[in-house]
């Protein structure tokens, strides 16, 4: 029996002559934290969504939470929590009627939905703020409510795709003191993109890195860095070994959508 979170064999996704991701392999353990690395256009947001069933697979195969994303796509959603680039939280709405309507989506029971709402507000420390409009909430407030959306339901595999874009470092890490705690108590799988290189290495068990739709380099953060020479080596450094590139790496409602924007044309 299968019993990795993300399993993909040889899974490639082709736009007429552009093949964004090709041959993508990755085992992905379950309770883990897995960094998806690469530069924009390297096929990252394509990966993700093939493997949250948002977009079909040209080729090739993949499980997640032992589920096959063509054959059982209903079982990977169930299993699963997704937080895109692009901002999924309602402006016009309260952080409270958010929760809720996710709830109702990934078939949290009326019985449980209040609690489980309410206890997810509350982990996300918004509890003081949930009969407030969301285009009040500041970018890492709303960051914050849409990963307690992703969360509602306990998924078993967490799927987040540049999670702390455009967030200042103190909201940065406010999500990440709150997503690996709830990881731990229900052994959560969890997959990330980022651009932050200090992030994956502080949160990552491994990474792969990407570059051009194909995996250029997978192992540990410390396996990466020796593997480039080892002593004083930085991810970043990495980074730009296996990629000959760069990184570039809140703000309130408008600005946290122009970004997801941005970041969403770019990558």
């Amino acid at each position: 029996m299968n019993t990795a979170a993300v399993d993909t064999r040889a899974l490639t996704r082709r736009f007429r002559t552009l093949t964004a991701v090709n041959s993508l392999t990755l085992l992905v353990e379950s309770g883990s934290v897995f960094g998806l690395l690469g530069p924009n256009g390297a096929g990252k947001t394509t990966a993700i969504k093939m493997l949250t069933t948002l977009l079909p697979p040209t080729s090739g195969t993949a499980t997640v939470a032992g589920a096959d994303i063509v054959r059982h796509p209903v079982a990977v959603r169930r299993a699963i929590g997704y937080v895109p680039q692009m901002l999924s939280a309602d402006g016009t709405l309260t952080g409270y009627e958010n929760l809720l309507i996710f709830a109702k989506l990934y078939g949290v029971s009326r019985a449980q939905r209040t609690k489980r709402v309410c206890d997810a507000l509350a982990f996300m420390g918004l509890d003081e703020a949930e009969d407030k409009l969301v285009r009040q909430y500041s970018g890492g407030m709303i960051r914050r409510l849409e990963i307690a959306e992703a969360m509602v339901h306990e998924p078993r595999v967490l799927f987040l795709d540049e999670p702390t874009v455009g967030l200042d470092p103190v909201a940065r890490q406010a999500v990440w003191e709150r997503i690996i705690p709830f990881r731990a108590d229900y052994g959560t799988t969890v997959f990330l993109t980022t651009h932050y290189m200090e992030e994956a290495d502080a949160l990552c068990e491994r990474v792969a890195i990407m570059h051009r739709g194909r995996v250029v380099a997978a192992g540990s953060p410390a396996e990466l860095k020796q593997s480039i020479g080892g002593n004083g080596a930085t991810l970043d450094e990495v980074f730009a070994h296996y990629t000959g590139d760069v990184l570039e790496s809140g703000g309130n409602y408008g600005d946290t959508r122009r970004t997801r924007r941005t970041a969403r044309r770019l990558g």
